[in-house]
């Protein structure tokens, strides 16, 4: 799904960039004791890696005692200060968005946003169970779910609403 979204229509897929997707956890997920996980898909029968360009990498965030760069960026992502970090970068961004009235608003709009898009996916969900269960008119689903009718009937049809 992810690679729809990297090419252009029609674009061939051998100009598909790698693709990363990084999971910072707060413990071990892994349970292995390390750092940084580095996942790659491989072909079963032989081994041999898939190469398909995507990557997975998981980051251990209890390793954040040591003096190593990694360690560091984990203290940072755990401080509720901007003073106590390692990084003047990431302090400076955390600095503005939670100690300036500026960033405060900001943040404060990002995370209603945020919000308002997880109750609409909530609406959406809600909706497909009662398109599925197939008692209630499509107006009605509209009228209990919050929907629009065309986005109602969008869902019905598999499109994206």
């Amino acid at each position: 799904m992810l690679d729809t979204r990297l090419l252009d229509k029609g674009q061939p897929f051998s100009e598909l960039a790698d693709t990363y997707v990084i999971f910072i956890t707060e413990h071990d997920v892994l349970k292995r004791n390390l750092p940084m996980y580095h996942i790659n898909r491989k072909i079963e029968e032989t081994g041999e890696l898939f190469g398909d360009g995507t990557h997975i990498i998981y980051v251990n965030g209890e390793h954040d005692k040591d003096d190593t760069p990694l360690a560091k960026l984990m203290h940072d992502f755990k401080c509720l200060k901007s003073q106590d970090m390692n990084y003047p970068k990431l302090a400076e961004g955390v600095r503005y968005y939670k100690e300036t009235e500026g960033g405060r608003e900001k943040m404060c709009k990002i995370v209603e946003e945020l919000r308002d898009e997880a109750r609409r996916e909530e609406r959406r969900q809600m909706a497909k169970s009662m398109i599925e269960d197939g008692k209630l008119s499509f107006e009605d689903i509209a009228k209990y779910s919050g929907l629009t009718l065309e986005e109602v009937k969008a869902l019905a049809e598999g499109k994206p609403a």
